[in-house]
Formats: C-alpha cells, sequence, structure tokens
C-alpha cells in the first residue's frame, strides 16, 4: 500500500508541495520481485536507491526509485555486474533529466495510449489498423521517441512474454511489421555518397530489428549506411571492408561485453583501413575497457548515436 508524504511527517527529506505517493519496501519487493535484503544492499554497499527515511528509520520509496530498481533489473538481465549499473545509470540521467520538461507522467500516459492501439491492432493481427496506428505515431513523435520510447517497449514486452498461446504470434507480428517499415525508411534515408558507414551485428548479438533501427538513427550522416545480414562471421569483416571501404564499421551488441571482447575488437580494428565503433547497449558496459583505444563507442539513445558518429567522421571526438 503506498502512502503518501503528507501522511508521514517524520520523512528526513524535504517533500514538494504536491502529494507524492510513497512505498515502504515490503510494498516495493512485491512490485518490483526484488527481496528487501537485495534492496537494501543495493541502497547500502552500491548507492543505487536512495530512498527517503522516516523518524523512526523505516525506507520509504517514490515511484522514481521503483522506476530506477526496475532499470538496475534491465542491465543485470543483460549481465551487466551490480556493481557496474550505477555507472551506466549515472551517464543515461543526462537524457532522463530532459524528460521532466513536461510531467513525466502525462509523458509516459500518452506512450501507454499508443501501446494499447498498437497491441489492439496486433492481437487481432490487422495490418491495415496497425499501419493507421503507426503512421498516427509518427505525426504526434519524431523518429527516435516514436520508436526507442514507444514502438520498441512494446516490441521487448511481447518477446519476453511466452506464456500464453498466440503470444509468440502476436511478436513475430509486430517485428516483422517494424522490419518491414524501417527496411522502408532506410531506402528513402540512403544518400549515394562514396563515404559509406556499415552497420552490423556483433557475433549475432542483437535481433535484425535492433540492427536496422541502428541504421536508420545514423542515416541521417551524410553517408550511405550498409547493413550487413546477421551471421556475419567477425573474421571476414577485414574483407568486407576492404571490398567496400567504408568510412567506418559500427557493430551492434546488447550482451554485456564478454572479457576478450576489447582484445577481439582491438584486433580487428588494427587490421581496418576505417574507423570502428560499438553501438547499443554493450557500448555503454564496455566503455570503461575500451577507452584510450581507438575504438569509438557510440551509446544506444538514437540521438547520442547519431552525434557521437558525425563527430567521430569530422575527427572531432576521441575514443
Amino acid at each position: 500500500m503506498p502512502v503518501l508524504t503528507d501522511d508521514v511527517p517524520g520523512t528526513q527529506s524535504s517533500v514538494p508541495i504536491e502529494r507524492e505517493e510513497l512505498f515502504p519496501i515490503r510494498e516495493v519487493s512485491r512490485l518490483t520481485g526484488v527481496n528487501p535484503v537485495t534492496l537494501r544492499a543495493w541502497e547500502r554497499r552500491y548507492g543505487l536507491i536512495q530512498p527517503m527515511r522516516t523518524e523512526s528509520g523505516h525506507r520509504l520509496y517514490s515511484i522514481a526509485d521503483i522506476e530506477r530498481i526496475h532499470s538496475i533489473l534491465a542491465w543485470l538481465d543483460r549481465g551487466v555486474a551490480v556493481s557496474k549499473v550505477g555507472k551506466i545509470l549515472a551517464r543515461t540521467a543526462p537524457l532522463q533529466a530532459l524528460s521532466h520538461l513536461i510531467p513525466n507522467e502525462l509523458v509516459q500516459a500518452d506512450y501507454a495510449q499508443w501501446q494499447e492501439q498498437v497491441k489492439a491492432a496486433v492481437s487481432a493481427f490487422d495490418e491495415v489498423q496497425l499501419e493507421q496506428v503507426y503512421g498516427q505515431i509518427f505525426s504526434s513523435y519524431p523518429l527516435t521517441v516514436a520508436f526507442q520510447d514507444i514502438l520498441i517497449p512494446l516490441w521487448q514486452q511481447l518477446l519476453q512474454r511466452h506464456e500464453g498461446f498466440g503470444q509468440t504470434s502476436e511478436w513475430l507480428f509486430l517485428d516483422g511489421f517494424l522490419r518491414s517499415r524501417v527496411l522502408q525508411r532506410l531506402l528513402l534515408a540512403r544518400v549515394m555518397q562514396p563515404r559509406r558507414v556499415i552497420v552490423g551485428a556483433l557475433n549475432d548479438q542483437c535481433r535484425e530489428l535492433e540492427v536496422l533501427l541502428t541504421a536508420l538513427f545514423l542515416s541521417s550522416v551524410d553517408s550511405a549506411i550498409q547493413v550487413l545480414a546477421l551471421g556475419q562471421p567477425l573474421d571476414e569483416l577485414t574483407l568486407v571492408c576492404e571490398r567496400v571501404k567504408p568510412k567506418a564499421l559500427v557493430l551492434v551488441s546488447n550482451h554485456a561485453p564478454a572479457p576478450e571482447l576489447p582484445r577481439r575488437l582491438n584486433r580487428l580494428a588494427m587490421s581496418l583501413d576505417c574507423q570502428l565503433m560499438l553501438a547499443g547497449d554493450a557500448s555503454d558496459m564496455a566503455q570503461d575497457s575500451l577507452r584510450g583505444s581507438s575504438i569509438g563507442c557510440l551509446g544506444n539513445e538514437g540521438m547520442v548515436m547519431r552525434q557521437r558518429l558525425k563527430q567521430f567522421l569530422a575527427g572531432n571526438l576521441d575514443t
């Protein structure tokens, strides 16, 4: 059960004028699936959460705290060590702060409304209806927001649901639809310049849609984007680059980087005549281990990836 801050006179931190719901640790444990012992460890040992306290010392968690716990769980599910999560969250905090120009609950409610419409079309396997909703979303939001905040979270949600009959078919329907629309946008955005950028998956550590989206986010750069098929052998990338002669090779991964990844990427970089870059969740996770190398880390957020690629190609950003 949530409690209201003006009903808890003994909280240590000052409370804004608006009434904010606060939750005791047992309720947070129920909502997130994280047991209280782990929540306390994340607070004391790693400083990942900073709940408020009553005068008697009981922890009270805000909605923002609960969202942060879900973010921590998402990184842990990707294989990131809990000791590394705080550093990753700190890097993404400036981007998240921009969303507070508009009250976050209003933004999220609008996203949820669009997601419900997409879900209804997917559940009915109605491509005409899905096309209509898709078009309406893009008439209301820029490309990065439409994909990163509305469509891809729903795509991931459906991907993780396998318990009910028909849910795999629903995900496949949405995945196929989105892949075809991203490919259409890539063809429209293609600028045939002699300077190219190649985008491919790192050892199949992401799905095709994620590779295509990375290419689409980067496609505003004044370069033709060429996408490699899934299954591209890492040891043949040198051959591909010799023949295509790109300005940059961008590898996409959403898995926790293996210990040997920096060594393998550095070896690949030495064999290339172009800039080697890493994008996706692995880019943030591997940033420290690649510091000082020639490999550029683009991150996993569309606008940031695009800007960093431009700066790398212009020689204005250190790796």
